[in-house]
């Protein structure tokens, strides 16, 4: 990597007192303390942040022991704070000198991490770094800006049945979340925040969960009513969902704008360029392919900001069980024994889904692979007296 030097600034030399821009302390070597990175700041023009939020539900019973609900549930979001580069380098600019016919015989092209280095055109101009918001004693700085917009639009709709010993809820969603920056670990394009809006990192597009509990009638089954037969159950949580988002990562400052890992940003701005949109996805992760072709990505020309949005694709998906079996033994009219059998992922299913578990990083060499998964099944018991 070139361009901006982080020297060793500790053990820190204080000033002495009294020392002011009008009573300097030529002691100090100020030149190590520049540039000046790391400084995050509240941009003085920033709203108030709202959201809206609206819904419409209609409910319905269905005999006598059925209700089915349907909403419509949505918000927006308004001036929420994201990372904003406060003192951006200037694409075109760099562009201008990134070739050895644009400057000077023996001294540096513009390129990727140079927006703080100086330059001298091939006629003898010198260009003093390629950030011009705030001079080049300033180098990777960000602003908290109220500029973000998210929106969330949702088909909700559940089922809820009792009858006898059983009680089951079943409830789906249909939903889709955008947003510029879902954290403050994602910076926004500081010439076109809007290029940045995609689906949100937490975006969930299809998602069922099924609640349930049965009580086993034994004593009926087996003619036999005593505390061996009595007070057994089954009972359960069931889900099938998409995947999230998988957020891609471009860490080559190819954009020229200069706004790489800084303290609380962790992902910069820098798309990827991508020739298609059908990216033949792996939906059996266990063959240790890659999850999507990779062939189809590609680091943009420099100091374009990319054709791949931040997030467009999903990563693998859930398909899990919890499942326990429930024992209850009355030993008095006041004290009553609980045993429970807990299982999760009762099927030992394996399960890729988590907001990491497909690489998005096209710098790393396991870029489009599934690199995590969720615990394998997992079983404990449990003894609870009340009384």
């Amino acid at each position: 990597m070139t361009g901006t030097v982080y020297p060793q600034e500790f053990p820190v030399s204080v000033p002495a007192y009294g020392v002011s821009p009008q009573n300097p302390d030529a002691s100090v070597n100020w030149s190590s303390y520049f540039p000046i990175n790391g400084i995050d700041a509240y941009f003085p023009g920033n709203e108030t942040p709202y959201s809206e939020n609206y819904f419409l539900s209609i409910e319905r019973q269905i005999g006598s022991g059925t209700v089915l609900n349907a909403s419509y549930i949505g918000s927006q979001g308004h001036h929420q704070l994201v990372l904003l580069a406060a003192n951006p380098g200037n694409p075109a600019l760099c562009v201008s000198l990134s070739q050895p016919s644009e400057v000077a015989p023996g001294t540096p092209t513009c390129g990727p991490f140079g927006e703080n280095l100086v330059y001298t055109r091939s006629d003898g101009q010198v260009v003093n770094g390629t950030r011009q918001l705030l001079d080049n004693d300033f180098g990777t700085d960000v602003y908290f800006d109220g500029l973000g917009n998210s929106a969330y639009n949702s088909l909700q709709v559940s089922l809820k049945h009792s009858s006898g010993g059983l009680t089951i809820l079943g409830s789906y969603t249909y939903g889709k979340s955008l947003d510029e920056s879902s954290n403050l670990g994602e910076q926004v394009d500081p010439y076109d925040y809007k290029l940045t809006r995609a689906l949100s990192s937490f975006d969930i597009r299809h998602n069922f969960v099924a609640s349930y509990r049965y009580d086993v009638p034994f004593e009926k089954l087996l003619r036999r009513d005593n505390r061996l037969t009595k007070g057994w159950a089954i009972s359960g949580i069931t889900r099938f969902s998409t995947g999230l988002p998988v957020t891609l990562v471009n860490p080559n400052d190819t954009t020229l704008i200069g706004s790489f890992n800084n303290g609380v940003n962790g992902n910069g701005f820098s798309d990827l360029d991508v020739a298609s949109s059908f990216l033949q996805l792996n939906h059996n992760p266990r063959n240790g392919q890659a999850y999507f072709n990779t062939s189809f990505f590609s680091i943009p020309e420099l100091g374009s900001p990319g054709t791949a949005s931040r997030r467009f694709l999903y990563g693998p998906g859930m398909e899990n069980w919890d499942i326990a079996l429930l024992k209850d033994t009355s030993l008095t009219e006041s004290k009553v024994l609980e045993f429970r059998l807990e299982t999760f992922n009762t099927f030992n299913h394996a399960q890729f889904f988590g907001a990491n578990s497909v690489d998005g990083n096209i710098n790393d060499s396991t870029f489009g692979q599934v690199v995590s998964a969720m615990p394998p099944r997992l079983m404990q018991l449990a003894l609870k007296f009340s009384f």
